[in-house]
């Protein structure tokens, strides 16, 4: 027989959705840095107590790499479906168009939280630098392989180096939203697509 739910009491913790909450904290995150966030902006922006933060999240550290999974997995979902495009020239437009959609579109805060992450962090934090490397060295994996295929193809070439042309697409990116965060205008960045795109290495 299904017992009725208790009334909440004095002091007991009030409910709350998780995923609604760690939504909250990622654009705490996203927009004042790992270090830059207090506990007190994180559990007003999430709606719980700091009890409610360490039982269901952890530690700060600990809510900040769950925040960086959702952040790759709702934001950041483009990059992975970029490497499916038929072309080099395709993948790395859209790499760059799923980045100005980010830095152009919603309500989200500009500029890449990996970045802004790794900018505002001391040497205290070192594992949120590690974490952040790490996530930034397999994406740039994945492209780096991408384009190596694509040169194996033909659709690059001869003399193009995969390695350094990645490198290239990667800088563009981290480079639109620093541009954004410091008030360019999403024709400004269209630009920025545009201007790489024509620069595009062509047989």
């Amino acid at each position: 027989m299904k017992m009725a739910a208790e009334p909440a009491t004095r002091g007991r913790p009030r409910e709350f959705d998780p995923e609604e909450a760690l939504s909250a904290a990622l654009q705490v995150f996203w927009t004042r840095g790992y270090e830059g966030a207090s506990l007190a902006e994180l559990t007003e922006a999430m709606g719980i107590t700091k009890p409610s933060l360490y039982a269901c999240f952890g530690n700060k550290e600990a809510l900040f790499h769950k925040a960086l999974d959702l952040y790759e997995r709702d934001k950041l979902c483009y990059m992975r479906s970029a490497m499916e495009e038929p072309t080099a020239r395709a993948v790395a437009e859209r790499l760059l168009r799923g980045t100005l959609n980010i830095q152009t579109g919603g309500n989200d805060p500009r500029a890449c939280l990996g970045v802004i992450s790794l900018v505002a962090c001391t040497t205290q934090a070192d594992s949120i630098k590690t974490d952040v490397l790490a996530r930034r060295a397999s994406s740039d994996k994945a492209l780096v392989e991408r384009l190596e295929r694509a040169k194996a193809e033909g659709d690059l070439p001869a003399g193009v180096e995969p390695a350094a042309l990645a490198a290239y697409v990667m800088a563009v990116m981290q480079g639109m939203g620093v541009q954004a965060s410091g008030g360019a205008s999403p024709q400004q960045l269209e630009q920025l697509v545009e201007t790489t795109m024509a620069m595009w290495p062509s047989n």
